[in-house]
């Protein structure tokens, strides 16, 4: 099973049965959303601010909106399709380019990237962040493949880590920054559990999202050797057509810092 070529399954190919309740919960929000006249960009001001200083962010009483739900793919890790990395030693750890534990020994090749994750509680306005939280991150590497399951690295496990969040509700991970394959624009999966207790068990998960990368990022580290195929898969794609983010990639864009030949910084808010 290979996300990247046209024989394996993506996430939009799944059939009604995977994609309706993902897809019913997104019309009832857009429906209360209307009916309320609430605006649905909560935490907007912070979401657009490197996590860095989302800490800073004043507190608010009033409640803000959570990270939008995703699909978690067909790639996890995570038990529930398969292999579960979260319960192999090594897998806390904050530098996942590397495969670890058992696997093959191999290291993911690209453009340098960190990834910060800032996760906050929505009831309190995003105002408080989560401190001992989990985060577990995935995605491809610059190929398009996924390590565990795509075809010539199901004996890796690279890109795929978990952190415990600190007294700022942050997480980071050193990374590469992903390929683009056929059908789905750039990102970066990630769950949140409640604890780095529940994360290892691979139990009680509170939030599943993903992460989406701003295009000019996207363009500046294709045009780099390596990732050739990716020129080719992102000029045939567009946020707003993207199955995943065609109806609330703002609060899920990453702020960018960097550039493709010193590497990239990707930050995003989490209200869970």
């Amino acid at each position: 099973m290979n996300e990247r070529h046209d024989e394996g399954p993506h996430e939009h190919d799944r059939g009604l049965s995977y994609d309706f309740p993902v897809l019913a919960r997104r019309r009832m929000i857009r429906l209360m959303a209307g009916a309320s006249l609430i605006p649905l960009m909560g935490c907007t001001t912070e979401e657009k601010t490197p996590a860095s200083s989302a800490s800073s962010s004043s507190s608010s009483s009033a409640a803000c909106a959570e990270i939008p739900e995703e699909t978690a793919g067909p790639f996890p890790g995570d038990g529930s399709n398969g292999v579960n990395v979260l319960k192999e030693s090594g897998v806390v750890r904050s530098d996942i380019r590397k495969s670890f534990g058992d696997s093959a020994g191999g290291t993911a090749e690209g453009v340098p990237l960190t990834i910060t994750l800032t996760v906050v509680d929505a009831a309190s306005g995003c105002g408080t962040p989560k401190r001992g939280a989990a985060v577990y991150v995935w995605h491809c590497d610059r190929d398009g493949a996924y390590s565990l399951y795509s075809d010539g690295v199901t004996e890796e496990n690279y890109l795929r880590g978990v952190q415990e969040t600190d007294d700022k509700g942050q997480v980071t991970f050193t990374s590469v920054f992903p390929g683009c394959y056929p059908g789905r624009w750039p990102h970066v999966h990630f769950e949140v559990y409640g604890s780095l207790a529940d994360a290892t068990a691979a139990t009680s998960i509170t939030n599943t999202s993903q992460l989406a990368f701003p295009k000019d990022a996207c363009d500046a580290v294709y045009a780099t050797d390596g990732y050739g195929d990716s020129v080719r898969n992102l000029s045939n794609l567009s946020l707003e057509d993207d199955g995943i983010f065609s109806d609330s990639h703002e609060r899920q864009l990453a702020a960018m810092t960097g550039s493709a030949g010193d590497g990239y910084t990707a930050t995003l808010t989490v209200p869970v």
